[in-house]
């Protein structure tokens, strides 16, 4: 016999015709198809109680449950939770099905610094804790959910979900042509912007219509007559339907940061039928992950890993990019072993006069007036004093079980390990092979030297400042590895990238932060000729100074 769902929601959608509740009747349909038996309770009609949900009855719904592997879903709750009743659930199995941040007074982590509130704003933390899992919506949403509450029982389901007529009217409206410009959401509700995305058009000379207050296949049907969906949201949106449905729709989109959906590796890569077809394939594959859960309550393998602080310090540098720093911090702190201090080193340069770096939350700030180039980084490292430093190039974002992939790799081969692995095929540095986030190498790969992203134990620092390095300019990574080789007996690796599984990458936005015109490789301050000269220049001096490569290179 299937284990019955007692499923407790705030509304379904015969009162309001919201995203959440959509994904919640989607949801409990498709248990009932599968046969399991679903009890809905409104907590709005369960009395007052001070607007909390009352323990009297999750006592009353508990009385009718006779198989004691019965679970309750949450999918809403007016409020937070009376500290009664979260004791009437100690005991009971449980998910939350979290459509926003309810665990906050606000709702709203957006007004929060790095989207991490205070403690005394946290509500019902014990109900959260208890939970066998907190369901999230995309990724954003995760990593904020586990970064305010620190449950251990967060999983992100990667996507929300339409019904099958839902995805029908998509369809149907995907065909049509696009005969006008701009459309902007028609809202009374202040959170979802609809001023400042006409604002936003206005000050742009973009002629646009609103559109709203119409049935779904009707609101689909006009959505896709516009080349372009304006919208703005104004808080921390969990995920965002309606710009996933935008994009299905083929719509260009001109948003803001705010939209969950935009977290998710998938979002800017398909569009179109394409992205129709995924999201129905994605809906299979999260009701597959709830009833596992369902059925499986111990199922502790699919959740995010409950941070720990690792003992690393992390070495960030600021030169020409600074505007990618608040994203790199974010993806560091995110780390499923997030360090324990995050430091940053400013080389001088006038794209990064004026920005504001006490914003940013982090620990150190080593600001100079001069530009030290690569080596600086790695001269201020060594006043770190953690086991383990790891140093990021200003281009690279990491996913979030790449501290956990270094350290694994760590606990089978040491060695400085790299998200990105050169093996030289000759005394000139361009005929190389590379390994890590460019080709996605499966296993662990030794290689000649790594770039964009280092770790490494601290005390191996000493080995890089045995010589002086042929060019202060350039090659800092080759020296590295060369003299950790030399004088520390330290190989250089290449830990595992696979392609099914981001989040161990060393860097997941290569291609699209590390190819502008502020590239080292790229720029008009060092032409192409003379940064491959200088790094020709770095190979030939490491080779004839004893440095083994993998392959044996010899001059």
């Amino acid at each position: 016999m299937k284990k019955r769902i007692i499923f407790i929601a705030d509304f379904y959608t015969d009162q309001i015709h919201g995203g959440g509740e959509k994904v919640n009747d989607i949801l409990i349909e498709s248990l009932e198809r599968l046969g399991y038996p679903v009890e809905k309770y409104r907590t709005n009609m369960m009395g007052d109680y001070q607007h909390q949900f009352p323990p009297t009855e999750i006592k009353e719904i508990s009385k009718k449950v006779i198989d004691e592997n019965d679970v309750f879903i949450f999918a809403g709750f007016r409020e937070h939770m009376s500290e009664d009743c979260q004791s009437a659930l100690a005991g009971k199995d449980y998910i939350i099905m979290e459509h926003d941040h309810k665990y906050l007074k606000t709702r709203d982590p957006s007004m929060f610094k790095d989207y991490l509130a205070p403690k005394d704003m946290i509500v019902s933390h014990e109900f959260y804790g208890g939970a066998k899992a907190i369901l999230c919506q995309s990724k954003i949403h995760a990593e904020v959910v586990n970064k305010n509450l620190d449950t251990g029982n967060v999983i992100n389901l990667g996507c929300s979900m339409w019904s099958e007529s839902e995805i029908a009217a998509i369809l149907k409206a995907s065909e049509k042509d696009k005969t006008k410009n701009a459309a902007v959401l028609r809202s009374n509700n202040i959170i979802k912007g609809t001023s400042e995305a006409s604002e936003f058009c206005r000050r742009k000379d973009i002629e646009h219509d609103f559109i709203g207050g119409l049935d779904y296949p009707d609101f689909i049907s006009a959505m896709a007559e516009y080349k372009k969906f304006v919208f703005f949201p104004q808080v921390l949106e969990s995920f965002c339907r309606l710009v996933v449905e935008a994009r299905m729709l083929g719509c260009e989109l001109m948003t803001n940061e705010k939209n969950g959906c935009t977290s998710e590796e998938w979002f800017g890569k398909l569009k179109g039928k394409e992205l129709i077809s995924f999201v129905e394939e994605k809906k299979t594959e999260i009701i597959d992950t709830i009833v596992k859960i369902v059925e499986d309550m111990s199922s502790e393998n699919i959740f995010l890993e409950k941070s720990t602080p690792a003992d690393i310090t992390v070495i960030l540098n600021s030169y020409r990019r600074p505007y990618n720093l608040k994203m790199q911090i974010e993806a560091i702190r995110s780390q499923t072993n997030p360090p324990k201090q995050i430091w940053l080193w400013i080389n001088h340069h006038e794209d990064n006069e004026g920005f504001d770096y006490s914003e940013l939350g982090i620990d150190r700030i080593i600001h100079n007036d001069h530009n030290w180039k690569f080596y600086g980084r790695f001269a201020g490292a060594l006043l770190s004093d953690t086991e383990y430093v790891a140093i990021f190039d200003d281009d690279t974002i990491p996913g979030r079980k790449w501290f956990k992939n270094c350290l694994d790799t760590m606990s089978e081969q040491e060695g400085i390990m790299g998200s990105a692995g050169v093996i030289l095929n000759d005394k000139y540095y361009v005929k190389h092979d590379r390994c890590g986030w460019p080709s996605h190498n499966e296993e662990t790969e030794e290689v000649d030297l790594v770039g964009h992203a280092w770790f490494f134990k601290r005390d191996w620092l000493q080995y890089l400042w045995r010589e002086k390095p042929p060019t202060w300019d350039n090659g800092e990574d080759m020296q590295f590895s060369y003299t950790a080789q030399k004088y520390g007996g330290i190989k250089t690796f290449c830990p595992p990238h696979p392609s099914s599984d981001l989040e161990m990458h060393g860097s997941t936005k290569g291609n699209e932060l590390g190819v502008d015109a502020k590239a080292t490789s790229n720029n008009n301050e060092t032409t192409h000729q003379q940064f491959f000269s200088e790094r020709d220049l770095c190979v030939q001096s490491a080779l004839r100074s004893g440095w083994k490569t993998v392959r044996g290179i010899k001059l």
